[in-house]
C-alpha cells in the first residue's frame, strides 16, 4: 500500500487545532480553528479528493479520538469523508489505547513498534494508506522514510505558535512538486502534492561572479 500524509499547514507551518478552538490545547495553545475563515468549496472539493483515494487509514492515539468522537455521527451517506472514515480499515499507533477505546470498527490497535507495524501494514495489498493529523506519528514516519506522498493545503496565514510539520531538527530531505495536480486555489490557500526525492541530504550551492556575470554553483 502506498502510504500517504495529509495535513493542512499554516504559512509558518503550524499543523495544530486547524478545525476548532478546542481541538487541541496541548501546551497551551490557544489560537485554535486557524483553518475555518478559509475553508471553501475548492478546499472542500480537495479533501473529498484525498479520501477517495484511501483503502485503510492510520492515525495517533490523539487524532484517533478526536475523529472518533465526530465522525461515526455523521450518517449521511452524501458525506465521502465520514463514509470512507466509518466503513476503511483503521489502524492506531498507542500503547495505551485499550479494545473498548477502540470500538470504531473495523479498528486495529498498534501495540508494538511502529514503524515497523507500519513496515507490514504496507505490504499489504489495496489501495492508500492514508495518515490525516496524528503529528507525532507524521515525524516518526517521515524520519523512517515510510512516506510515499504528502498531500498538503497551505494556508495564507501566520498562526505564530504551536506543533510544526517538521520542527526544529527534522531530518533534511527534499521533494518533487506534482505540478499537474498542485494549484492555488481562490482565497490563497495553496495545494500541494509532494514526493520525496531524497531524505538526510540536502543539496547546496552559491551564487558566484565569473567574467563579469552572476552564475550559480550546485553542489
Amino acid at each position: 500500500m502506498l502510504l500517504s500524509v495529509n495535513v493542512f499547514v499554516s504559512f509558518d507551518g503550524v499543523v495544530q487545532g486547524p478545525g476548532a478552538p478546542d481541538e487541541d490545547r496541548s501546551g497551551g495553545f490557544a489560537r485554535g480553528g486557524w483553518l475555518v475563515p478559509f475553508s471553501s468549496a475548492q478546499t472542500d472539493e480537495i479533501v473529498t479528493g484525498w479520501f477517495r483515494e484511501a483503502g485503510a487509514f492510520l492515525f495517533g492515539r490523539t487524532t484517533f479520538g478526536l475523529l472518533h468522537g465526530y465522525w461515526p455521527h455523521v450518517t449521511d451517506p452524501g458525506n465521502l469523508i465520514a463514509s470512507q472514515l466509518n466503513a476503511l480499515p483503521k489502524y492506531v499507533v498507542s500503547s495505551t489505547l485499550t479494545d473498548a477505546e477502540a470500538d470504531w470498527n473495523p479498528t486495529t490497535v498498534l501495540r508494538g513498534a511502529a514503524v515497523d507495524e507500519v513496515r507490514r501494514i504496507k505490504e499489504l495489498p489495496g489501495r492508500e494508506l492514508q495518515v490525516h493529523g496524528s503529528w507525532k506519528l507524521v515525524q516518526a514516519l517521515h524520519q523512517a522514510g515510510l512516506v510515499d506522498v504528502y498531500r498538503v493545503l497551505q494556508f495564507p496565514v501566520v498562526v505564530g505558535e504551536g506543533k510544526r510539520l517538521f520542527p526544529e531538527g527534522a531530518t533534511s530531505a527534499t521533494f518533487d512538486v506534482a505540478t499537474d495536480v498542485s494549484r492555488v486555489l481562490p482565497g490563497g490557500v495553496v495545494a500541494l502534492t509532494l514526493t520525496p526525492r531524497s531524505l538526510g541530504t540536502v543539496a547546496a550551492g552559491s551564487y558566484v561572479v565569473e567574467d563579469g556575470r552572476s552564475a550559480t554553483i550546485v553542489g
